[in-house]
């Protein structure tokens, strides 16, 4: 198994019934233990790819494989052991407690329906400790900050102990201060034997944290690499039709200064 990626997509295509092509023949694969930046302008197809992986969105064509199984041939309790979903924003919370909505990460692990063991119950009171939303343990989730409410979710992915998670624009909310937050506590979970997949549009914040970045634009694969390599401003040009500055600070960390947008004629 050491020579399995983690994740593999072999030419992995999505068109909506409108006539779509969100995601057209992607290929690529990473490995255990890294963080992985997903960066493209809007409507690029990243949100949609991660859809196709976790079987959200049924696929047109091509496969994903989680450690060499592709994700078709497993059910959904099975596939839910393996990925954690992380959506950018709850759409309801049924009135769910904090407390609640992070033991739903443990579901997939459940021998039974309602009764959880005293592990889950050890397990999510240290991820309420671990993401600092313990004393939130009683409230309401749609009472929180959107910060706040973005580390429950987090912790609920946690709970659910992946091999993979995908995170959908977990900062589009947040101040400065709750971006980086945020970011160090993904970074802190990647394991020697999970890998967590994020979509973000901060460039300068995945760039800062992330292993690995894959660049798309209009449904394909522009580039993949580390970030401090592969994002330069002809990058930037070409993908976001954008002028940009791209440097690095005194600590070597890179930067994106965006200046005018120009489009192609």
């Amino acid at each position: 198994m050491a020579d399995v990626p983690l994740l593999e997509l072999r030419g992995l295509s999505k068109t909506y019934d409108n006539g779509l092509h969100a995601v057209k023949d992607v290929s690529y694969s990473i490995g255990q233990g890294l963080l992985v930046g997903l960066i493209g302008p809007n409507g690029c197809g990243k949100s949609t790819m991660m859809r196709c992986i976790n079987r959200l969105h049924s696929i047109t064509s091509g496969e994903v494989l989680i450690d060499g199984e592709s994700v078709t041939k497993s059910t959904h309790s099975e596939l839910a052991k393996k990925v954690a979903n992380v959506p950018a924003e709850l759409r309801t919370s049924f009135g769910l407690t904090v407390l609640d909505t992070v033991m739903m990460g443990r579901y997939p692990h459940m021998n039974t329906l309602w009764w959880e063991t005293k592990e889950d119950e050890d397990l999510v009171e240290d991820a309420l400790r671990k993401f600092g939303v313990e004393q939130f343990a009683d409230r309401q989730l749609h009472t929180l900050s959107s910060g706040e409410r973005q580390r429950v979710l987090i912790a609920k992915a946690y709970v659910q102990e992946p091999r993979l998670m995908l995170v959908d624009e977990p900062t589009s909310h947040l101040d400065m201060r709750y971006k980086l937050e945020v970011m160090e506590y993904l970074q802190y979970m990647v394991k020697k034997d999970m890998s967590i997949l994020v979509a973000e549009h901060d460039i300068s914040l995945m760039a800062r944290y992330c292993d690995l970045c894959i660049i798309m634009k209009k449904g394909e694969i522009v580039t993949i690499g580390d970030p401090k390599e592969v994002i330069t401003s002809k990058l930037i040009e070409e993908v976001y039709e954008v002028n940009a500055s791209v440097g690095f600070d005194e600590s070597g960390e890179l930067y994106v200064l965006p200046k005018r947008y120009r489009p192609k004629h």
